[in-house]
């Protein structure tokens, strides 16, 4: 299974519901915490243009955020993905 990076903080709702999906699929996630340590958000924001949590990559692939994550999971592409 790849790797799995999330960025979040820890009162984001969505980042709780990405990790569970995640973690329902048998993914182990490394977090990196942008509320404890701020330059990390510096660096995600870099890497993916985006200012939002959670953002998620699987392997070398940016997924997004929940909601993409999800989009992924209903059709049927997150398995597949966390498969490589």
């Amino acid at each position: 299974m790849p790797k799995v990076i999330m960025y979040a903080t820890g009162s984001c709702p969505y980042c709780l519901r990405a990790e569970s999906l995640l973690t329902s699929k048998g993914a182990e996630i490394e977090k990196i915490r942008v509320d404890l340590e701020p330059e990390q958000r510096e660096e995600m924001m870099n890497k993916t243009g985006r200012r939002t949590v959670p953002q998620i990559y699987i392997g070398e692939t940016h997924v997004g955020g929940f909601d993409d994550l999800a989009l992924l999971d209903r059709k049927g592409e997150l398995i597949a993905l966390l498969a490589n």
